[in-house]
């Protein structure tokens, strides 16, 4: 079957029809989102959620996360990314996979729910990742739509992926916040240019490639407008995997940082990527991936203590 989503062939830049539902599953009594917030996180691609942790699970978390910043020694040296042109540490990945927190944070029910329903299948998790942005010294993250990327660069099919932010510091206007173009994720914006091998080493410090060209930024920004999400440590962020989104960079005081969680259905599975590019590392794209197993109680308040 033809791509429906070509990207990156070398030709211009083009706006292509999304074959996908962005809702995959149905509505039911009992799902963790009521029938307004679907329908919202339908039309905008995005959702922001409150009070879903305590204050405890919330200090839990932002131990963990700090617990991982200072102790760069003990992870993976290649999940460590830096921030382009100098040694500040700009994301962290794969940390359900090492530290016991956020392990636990990406089986908790209270996500894991609400990714099968959005995907309407079983998930596992795509991707996770810290994401800091030091005072002063945090840089941008340019607009760009997850699942071009995916797609290109991992084999990811179609669009039945979705991402969940936590805030784990105050995200306000000033400290460089995700911003997201609502109902951009109704479309395919194919981007220009061809990927090199191995284009992850530089990506994940800066993105360059797969980012849409100012003449479509423009135009959709006329259309739908940008909205900022803001929140307090423990608001929960959802968007679309084709949902356009970026951040401002860090000049003031105060830093931000948030944990992601990507899950995908397990029918989405990633396939060989484009063209004749060899897969991404695990870190970045799973393809050893299981399912996710929800049957645990919620975070533990005591897990503090034993990170």
């Amino acid at each position: 079957m033809a791509d429906p989503y070509p990207s990156r062939c070398g030709r211009e830049a083009a706006v292509l029809p999304r074959v996908d539902p962005v809702v995959h599953g149905t509505w039911h009594e009992g799902a963790p989102l009521t029938q307004e917030q679907l329908t919202q996180f339908e039309r905008d691609g995005y959702l922001v959620l409150g009070d879903l942790f305590t204050t405890e699970e919330v200090a839990a978390l932002c131990e963990a996360s700090a617990g991982l910043l200072a102790n760069p020694e003990a992870l993976e040296p290649d999940t460590l990314i830096a921030e382009p042109g100098s040694r500040e540490v700009r994301s962290v990945f794969m940390i359900h996979r090492q530290d016991r927190t956020m392990a636990r944070l990406a089986a908790d029910r209270r996500l894991a729910d609400i990714a099968r329903l959005v995907l309407g299948d079983e998930i596992y998790v795509h991707q996770s990742r810290l994401n800091y942005k030091p005072g002063f010294a945090g840089r941008e993250f340019y607009w760009h739509s997850d699942f071009e990327t995916w797609h290109v660069e991992d084999g990811m099919p179609r669009m039945r992926a979705l991402s969940v932010s936590l805030l784990l510091s105050p995200n306000d206007a000033t400290n460089g916040p995700l911003m997201i173009i609502p109902g951009s994720h109704l479309a395919f914006h194919a981007c220009a240019g061809e990927t090199p091998q191995d284009n992850y080493r530089a990506s994940l410090r800066k993105q360059d490639l797969g980012v849409p060209d100012q003449t479509t930024l423009t135009d959709l920004v006329a259309e739908h407008g940008i909205r900022i999400a803001t929140g307090e440590p423990g608001t929960v962020i959802l968007f679309d995997c084709n949902a356009m989104h970026g951040s401002n960079g860090n000049i003031t005081p105060f830093p931000r940082s948030n944990a992601f969680i990507v899950y995908n259905a397990i029918s989405n599975r990633l396939g060989p990527p484009s063209g004749d590019l060899e897969p991404r590392p695990e870190f970045i794209a799973a393809r050893k991936a299981a399912p996710v197993v929800s049957g645990r109680p919620p975070l533990p308040l005591e897990i503090a203590t034993i990170c």
